[in-house]
């Protein structure tokens, strides 16, 4: 089959976000007074969104739900200020989407990070490359909700078996199993070749180029 569109994860697939996302979230922990973490940490924390990841950095004695919407807003509010400062898309992956643009294919991000900033990273950092960029709007629709996947296979008008989608968590590669869509994993992000294997991952790629190979 000739797959005639692609949908990417954002953070850990397009863009290593990781130190803008931890610098966030420890400068609010440091507010309180809280253990930080380091980059290392912070890798397992990333994929299910933001919410969820300062529920993660938190202290477990310090966990309520009140402490987290509040760390929450703190950290979204901190982020946003800098999500582009240190992020930068991984290697091979401008020339990727050059490439994928010259030859029509159809793109597309969804991320669990919050819609807002899914936004503004994917138009400052790739401004021409994709007609669709999704994030977290409720929590309902988080990954691995196929929902806003399948959305895209309708604008695009194509069906969900023509379209891979490519990401670097199991929770990526689950939402593709849950779509219809054919799961790619790549090893550069923040999981291992056997957490997407084992989630469903069809293909394991190593470098940006590999996808080439696929379409």
């Amino acid at each position: 089959m000739k797959f005639k569109g692609i949908i990417f994860d954002l953070d850990g697939t397009l863009v290593n976000s990781l130190e803008d996302i931890s610098d966030a979230m420890n400068k609010v922990l440091t507010a309180l007074n809280y253990p930080t973490h380091t980059y290392d940490t912070y890798q397992y924390f990333i994929g299910s969104g933001l919410r969820n990841l300062v529920s993660k950095a938190l202290p477990a004695s310090n966990s309520s739900d009140d402490e987290i919407e509040s760390c929450f807003e703190c950290m979204v509010d901190e982020y946003t200020k800098i999500c582009t400062l240190k992020t930068k898309p991984y290697e091979g992956i401008v020339e990727l989407l050059e490439n994928l643009t010259s030859q029509n294919i159809k793109m597309a991000v969804f991320s669990n990070k919050a819609d807002e900033l899914t936004k503004k990273i994917a138009c400052e950092l790739f401004p021409k490359q994709f007609d669709t960029a999704v994030g977290l709007s409720t929590e309902a629709l988080k990954k691995p909700n196929p929902f806003e996947a399948i959305e895209i296979s309708k604008k695009w008008n194509l069906k969900p078996e023509e379209i891979l989608f490519v990401g670097d968590s199991d929770i990526d590669m689950k939402t593709a199993v849950n779509a219809n869509m054919f799961p790619v994993g790549v090893t550069w992000g923040y999981r291992t070749q056997e957490e997407l294997k084992s989630s469903g991952a069809k293909v394991v790629i190593n470098t940006a180029s590999e996808l080439i190979r696929i379409i």
